[in-house]
């Protein structure tokens, strides 16, 4: 009769613990350059002093190695499902980090950002449903961003409410979506929505853009702002 080994937990410990932190790979973020994975919050960190990979030593990008990253889901679960209680334990700190971000961006219980539009709650941009309801919110400013001369400044306006509150997970894409139904835009027009000046990919997620454009930048405690325009192609 063939006997099986009882692995321990300790027995994958090279495989889902971060080289950075040296724990557990918490939003295992991938490098696709070399395919080395790190918590998010490490590399991202690290990728504000170096263009290089912490591990390897190879040049991520020349300018904009963040660009480069991926998280990697599905390593996610099997670590949530290796190591107990580390899922309970990581959703609890991410809700108490919002909530205490939440606290500095609107010290009155009922202030006037708590009272603007809700990007989760329009039905034709999330399609039926409680859309990350539960999830921990973040407050952004929509302000309009147009220069004189620019194609489409007849068309795209600011918004009567600038401020909203939504999902953490909420990506570009869904405020690009929530910009052209609440300003009445052609299907076919595209907007840039931007941060700090620089342009989002639609795939980017508020808490990337949040922590890695905004926090880092000296602005925590005042809603992030995001400016949106017709889109500019370069050509």
């Amino acid at each position: 009769m063939t006997s099986h080994r009882k692995h321990l937990v300790r027995d994958f410990n090279h495989f889902i613990t971060c080289y950075i932190c040296k724990g557990y790979l918490i939003k295992p973020t991938t490098v696709t350059e070399c395919l080395h994975t790190f918590c998010k919050s490490c590399i991202v960190q690290h990728f504000e002093d170096s263009n290089d990979c912490p591990r390897c030593g190879i040049q991520v990008h020349e300018t904009n190695p963040l660009e480069m990253l991926r998280l990697d889901n599905t390593l996610e679960e099997v670590i949530f499902k290796l190591v107990p209680g580390l899922r309970e334990k990581e959703q609890q700190q991410e809700v108490e980090f919002w909530r205490r971000n939440k606290s500095k961006e609107s010290p009155d219980e009922d202030g006037p950002i708590c009272k603007e539009a809700r990007v989760d709650e329009e039905d034709d941009v999330k399609g039926g449903g409680d859309y990350h309801r539960s999830d921990p919110q973040i407050a952004i400013c929509l302000d309009c961003l147009l220069n004189n001369g620019q194609m489409g400044e007849n068309i795209v306006k600011g918004l009567m409410k600038k401020c909203i509150r939504c999902s953490t997970r909420v990506t570009v894409g869904t405020i690009k979506k929530f910009l052209s139904l609440k300003l009445k835009l052609p299907s076919s027009f595209e907007l840039d929505v931007l941060c700090n000046g620089e342009i989002m990919g639609k795939d980017h997620t508020m808490e990337f853009i949040y922590m890695t454009r905004w926090r880092l930048r000296g602005e925590n405690g005042y809603p992030m702002v995001l400016e949106y325009r017709p889109r500019i192609d370069f050509g």
